[in-house]
């Protein structure tokens, strides 16, 4: 596998790969421009063609083509290999071993998938009555299908397959790529065929909706080598570019839902394909934009939906909102046929998740009932759990003590008492405890600039860290390096500087110590052997002197 990369590596520039994404402007030896996350003001993105590594100072991101490409696209490394090395026209059966046939029958898969949807596009120009039902009755336009590449499955029992089977493609193969049923016969018929488009661009499988009557009303590919749904982020091909070039995403529930949004101009708009929302979905997401808009139905399991969301978003750094104001209509797909500019303000007037979801159980609460009241704030108070800015969770507990009629005090004193009762408890009425992590990337920073400084810097103050031995992690720190000491300086300039640095990460890191110690804590029993001695730790932190 390293010997793949390596032949990658040497046949693709970091400067182009990277280019595909950004723009970047020549600053002396390397190459500047702005971060792919939207996270800086001024140009932080730093590239070196020379040691051909990356380096996003305001992300605190960094790495070689592969990283940049993961990073950027949401996508597992194998993906991500597979995407460059298309790109660079290296074959890599040659190099997986063990590996070749696995990779011989995802190619054969994606082949026949290619063909399929050819095929199926072409049906779609040859029936009238189906054209009839996707441009009239569906409203689509020609665009539109194009981009998605709609097409149609003929009525007949085995046509695709007999088409497929002409072509050089065997039963078993086309029985991997998800296109036969169980009986042998071509999977979907007589249905309008929508593709599943990874973000390669390689079709991975098929949503197909039924024209005219019969059930099921939508028929999704099942699980093969190339399509896992819990993965699977529909309509996010299309959407990537919106999503990283405005800064958020819109997710809504149904597909057709997604199509009608990207000719109503929401080009930011994806959803998850016949599956809830899983954690990974989310993290894909997240590595585009942490403006994440959710467009569910107000019903029971749009409220149910959302609850899960805040708790899995939970510890991503995410900012959830919901979109909400369908003027009278059941979805989006259903408001843009009404009036597309309609759906674009709903869009732009979303409401934070927590509020929405706050109004859902007042409005469905009694809260002039004491037991209601119980309820009320028994799931807001695990909701807020998972609100991890301290001022912001603290806006909220006032909202809620004002709306139940109590002092905040008394609210707070109940969560830190469910707070106990939830470490506990292995299963619980509404909402799960939250994943404690402790993460501090402003700890990262200061350790990539001493590393830098301990590696390129020629100093004599002792760090107490380990220089990698890794070469590309040594060319990114020799990047920051050079970018943070761009004006050269003395060595005795290049001391203080190590000093200075050192003291604030030993801060820092006693800091980080200390809320590592503090949710060790918060799992822990008062009667627990350790709970002293953690306690104790913890003071002998907070009494330390950098």
């Amino acid at each position: 596998m390293n010997d793949a990369k390596e032949e990658i590596k040497s046949r693709l520039a970091v400067e182009d790969v990277v280019g595909q994404y950004i723009e970047l402007k020549r600053a002396g030896r390397n190459l500047k421009g702005r971060s792919p996350w939207g996270v800086d003001k001024t140009p932080s993105f730093m590239v070196s063609p020379e040691k051909g590594i990356w380096h996003d100072f305001s992300a605190n991101k960094g790495g070689d083509i592969f990283t940049f490409v993961m990073e950027v696209e949401g996508i597992s490394f194998r993906e991500a290999m597979e995407k460059l090395a298309a790109q660079a026209g290296v074959d890599l059966s040659k190099y997986h071993g063990g590996d070749a046939e696995v990779t011989k029958r995802k190619n054969r898969a994606r082949e026949a998938l290619a063909l399929a949807c050819k095929y199926y596009q072409l049906c779609l120009t040859k029936n009238k009555t189906v054209c009839e039902y996707v441009f009239y009755k569906r409203n689509l336009n020609r665009q539109t299908v194009a981009e998605f590449k709609i097409g149609y499955s003929p009525s007949g029992g085995n046509v695709l397959k007999d088409v497929l089977i002409k072509r050089g493609f065997s039963e078993k193969e086309l029985e991997a790529a998800g296109l036969l049923n169980r009986f042998g016969g071509d999977m979907f018929r007589a249905r309008m065929m929508v593709p599943f488009i990874d973000t390669t661009g390689n079709v991975i499988g098929f949503t197909a909706r039924i024209i005219g009557k019969g059930e099921p009303k939508y028929l999704n590919t099942q699980e093969t080598i190339l399509f896992n749904k819990s993965r699977f982020v529909f309509g996010l091909h299309q959407a990537k570019e919106s999503i990283r070039r405005n800064g958020f995403v819109v997710i809504v529930e149904g597909n057709m839902d997604v199509i009608s949004s990207h000719q109503a101009g929401v080009k930011e708009a994806v959803a998850t394909s016949g599956t809830a929302m899983t954690e990974q979905h989310l993290k894909i997401l997240s590595n585009l934009t942490s403006d994440i808009r959710l467009a569910y139905d107000g019903d029971e399991a749009g409220v149910k939906a959302t609850e899960r969301a805040i708790v899995m978003a939970g510890d991503l750094g995410i900012d959830l909102s919901v979109v909400s104001d369908y003027h009278g209509a059941k979805d989006p797909d259903e408001l843009i046929q009404k009036d597309p500019e309609l759906w674009r303000q709903a869009v732009q007037k979303r409401v934070p998740a927590v509020d929405w979801l706050l109004q859902k159980y007042e409005e469905s609460l009694n809260l002039n009932s004491a037991p209601d009241k119980r309820k009320y704030s028994d799931v807001a108070l695990k909701l807020l759990s998972y609100v991890k800015d301290e001022v912001e969770r603290a806006s909220y507990e006032e909202k809620v003590a004002k709306r139940l009629g109590v002092e905040v005090e008394v609210l707070r004193e109940k969560g830190e008492r469910l707070e106990q009762k939830l470490a506990q408890a292995s299963k619980h009425k509404y909402l799960k405890k939250p994943k404690t992590e402790v993460k501090n990337d402003n700890l990262k920073r200061l350790e990539n600039s001493l590393l830098a400084l301990k590696a390129f810097g020629d100093i004599t103050t002792e760090i107490p860290l380990e220089v990698p031995t890794n070469k590309d992690k040594l060319a990114e720190l020799e990047l920051i390096f050079n970018s943070e000491h761009e004006v050269s300086l003395s060595p005795e300039d290049l001391e203080k500087e190590a000093k200075s640095l050192l003291k604030r990460y030993k801060a820092e890191e006693n800091k980080q110590k200390i809320e590592e110690l503090n949710a060790k804590l918060e799992a822990m029993d008062e009667n627990d052997a350790e709970f002293e001695e953690v306690i104790r730790q913890i003071r002998d932190l907070q009494n330390s002197k950098n």
